[in-house]
């Protein structure tokens, strides 16, 4: 089993291989052509040469700017400008023209914007997506909307084929890892997405200061609730100014966690040192034979 170190050498595990291709630099310059964030770069994600080159990339929507300061997140924080809403088009429209058939969209929380919390945006460019580009499944890894109903269904009403929000953490440590958050909160909104008939995924990150009992009762709590994916992954620290590690938990450690997670009942489970929300959520949403709701 995996064991708690602190400030430690990174394992050889954690080692990533740069590859890229022309698929690489032709995301990079179309996103920039459609004035677009991406979480790839701006949460530092390690998988951001992998994921590109393979034409695939997470878009955030509402600006690049979060009202919150989570400990792990080094998408930076502050007072939000205005958000742009001409953006569901210029996402619909990269969609479209990368070809993609699965697109995972995020955003910052937006609580500057009272009783909405963007979720009109969130509506909109799935509606554009599922418009421009009618064989793309919609994979949307949303904020918690401070729990407000009418903006969850906003999203919910637009039919996005799977509806992902992270638990993050385990429960015992939520205030240390996301101060902003409330960790029941988070499950009142995978319980909504559930129960108006979505399907529903979250995940979590191991190395916070969890115990591994602690993860697994994190999955058995969200397999009970009806979550179909589940994801995990090692935390790592973008920068020193972040939550430190507290562990580097093994790839034995990871395959335990899929096993266990397969004999609850999820029916996908991603499960590794490098994986994150939407680390091959192309390839999740094949396993699990996602159709576009809108072909």
């Amino acid at each position: 089993m995996a064991t708690t170190t602190t400030h430690v050498k990174r394992p050889d595990w954690l080692k990533i291989k740069l590859k890229t291709n022309g698929h690489f630099n032709d995301i990079r310059k179309l996103m920039s052509s459609q004035k677009l964030n991406t979480v790839c770069e701006e949460a530092r994600c390690p998988n951001i040469y992998e994921c590109w080159s393979r034409k695939t990339a997470t878009i955030m929507i509402l600006g690049d700017t979060c009202t919150r300061a989570c400990g792990f997140c080094s998408v930076k924080t502050g007072k939000p400008s205005i958000y742009d809403e001409m953006e569901p088009v210029r996402t619909a429209n990269a969609v479209k023209e990368m070809g993609l058939n699965h697109v995972v969209i995020t955003s910052v929380d937006r609580d500057d914007l009272k009783n909405d919390f963007g979720a009109t945006m969130w509506a909109e460019t799935i509606n554009q997506i599922h418009r421009k580009a009618p064989d793309c499944t919609v994979e949307v890894l949303t904020p918690d909307f401070q729990g407000y109903y009418p903006s969850m269904n906003k999203v919910f009403s637009a039919r996005p084929e799977i509806f992902s929000h992270n638990v993050e953490c385990v429960e015992r440590i939520s205030k240390k890892v996301r101060s902003q958050s409330i960790w029941q909160r988070t499950k009142s909104v995978l319980r909504a997405s559930i129960e108006f008939g979505l399907l529903t995924k979250t995940g979590l990150m191991v190395g916070l200061g969890e115990t591994d009992d602690e993860v697994i009762v994190t999955m058995e709590e969200m397999a009970d609730l009806g979550v179909e994916i589940f994801n995990v992954g090692q935390y790592l620290q973008p920068t020193k100014d972040h939550l430190s590690v507290d562990r580097f938990v093994h790839p034995d450690v990871f395959h335990m966690y899929k096993e266990k997670g397969l004999a609850m009942g999820f029916k996908v489970v991603e499960s590794g040192p490098l994986v994150r929300s939407s680390y091959h959520a192309d390839e999740q949403a094949k396993m699990y034979g996602v159709k576009s709701n809108h072909a």
